[in-house]
């Protein structure tokens, strides 16, 4: 059997591919990549042996149809240095040689039987179904990621809550110290429903739907889901369990409202920083007259940094504490240029939006406050 690719074509799907994989391996022969060549196409699909990634690239030519397994490792970084050109595969079924062939040289690989990879279950055929702009589906990922929890303790926290509304889906992210709410309106599902998103299959999504501007389709129903690209199908399965109330926990009335240039304040707290403690990341932010003042200190090094920023802010003075490394993440994430913190009391925690809201594409920021020691 003999097929002709594009070597950079090849590469950049197996890169996408490679990222369900996982260090350790349930069954060896998820070390492999599956190609399927058939009908005029290359089928790659990688697993973790919960999750599958399959991706298909359309051949230059080809002779006979096969289907084995190759090493991830070594497939990849033996076209890795390839600049574009065409590559041409043969493959003997009786003696699992795969020799690849490129313009300056070729290479031979040890392929394996392809009986033993365990292929991916469907989904249901009643599972309800969601199209979502790729630019939605990126951005609600991509904003909830930062404040969902890293240890296992309680599992649904460790990934994005997909809540889907009639006229509006909604993401949330929440560790318990940080949360997001992002509201888009721009999706009306016409449904009720909801799933889980764990976080490595949000990691993959934001590594794959980079370049994508077409709708994705996913499939959910109470277990699994697929998610489907313009290239590429991602099975997984969803976090069980019932995700936390992240609406009760928003303070609703917050009158010290200052807004920012949001550029300034993260230069502003990146130099503060470095002079925060550097276990707690504790700064302090002051907020009077048109003043945002943050400073932070480290007294076992007797180190201490302050600066001042103009905002819009015309209430009583008030202080509280925060992260530095989470405020400038949502500084980071956030859209727009300025962007408005929004409190209550220093023992409530702090709002943080976009200066300019989007009616459509509402999203809020919450960042629990730390307790200050003057």
């Amino acid at each position: 059997m003999r097929f002709t690719i594009s070597s950079s074509e090849l590469y950049g799907r197996l890169s996408a591919a490679s990222k369900v994989l996982s260090a350790k391996n349930s069954m060896p022969i998820l070390g492999n990549f599956l190609f399927n060549v058939r009908d005029d196409k290359l089928t790659v699909t990688a697993s973790d042996g919960d999750k599958y990634f399959i991706t298909s690239i359309p051949t230059i030519e080809q002779e006979g149809n096969e289907i084995f397994c190759v090493p991830t490792k070594t497939m990849m970084d033996s076209i890795k240095e390839l600049a574009e050109q065409p590559l041409t595969f043969e493959y003997d079924p009786a003696t699992y040689i795969l020799k690849g062939f490129h313009q300056s040289g070729q290479f031979v690989i040890m392929a394996q039987d392809a009986s033993a990879y365990p292929l991916q279950q469907e989904i249901n055929p009643d599972a309800a179904r969601l199209a979502i702009p790729c630019e939605v589906l990126l951005n609600g990922v991509t904003r909830c990621m930062f404040a969902t929890a890293t240890d296992e303790v309680r599992m649904v926290m460790t990934g994005v809550f997909f809540d889907i509304k009639q006229d509006c889906i909604i993401f949330a992210g929440t560790d318990g110290r940080k949360l997001v709410r992002n509201i888009n309106r721009n999706v009306q599902p016409g449904m009720d429903g909801g799933f889980i998103l764990p976080k490595k299959v949000a990691n993959i999504l934001k590594a794959v739907l980079g370049r994508c501007e077409e709708d994705i389709i996913i499939n959910f129903d109470q277990e699994k889901a697929v998610i489907q690209g313009p290239d590429f199908e991602l099975y997984f399965r969803l976090i069980e369990g019932n995700y936390p109330n992240y609406n009760a926990v928003i303070p609703v009335n917050n009158p010290f409202q200052a807004t920012v240039d949001r550029l300034s304040l993260i230069s502003a707290l990146k130099r503060v920083g470095v002079f925060c403690n550097q276990s707690s990341g504790l700064m302090k932010l002051h907020l009077e007259n048109n003043l945002m003042q943050i400073s932070g200190q480290d007294l076992d090094y007797s180190t201490s940094a302050e600066e001042n920023l103009m905002c819009d802010y015309n209430n009583s003075p008030i202080s509280i504490g925060f992260s530095w490394q989470y405020m400038e993440e949502i500084a980071n994430i956030l859209p727009g240029e300025t962007i408005t913190v929004q409190l209550a009391d220093p023992s409530r925690p702090g709002v943080i939006t976009p200066g300019e809201p989007d009616p459509n594409d509402d999203v809020i920021m919450l960042l629990m406050p730390m307790m200050l020691s003057d």
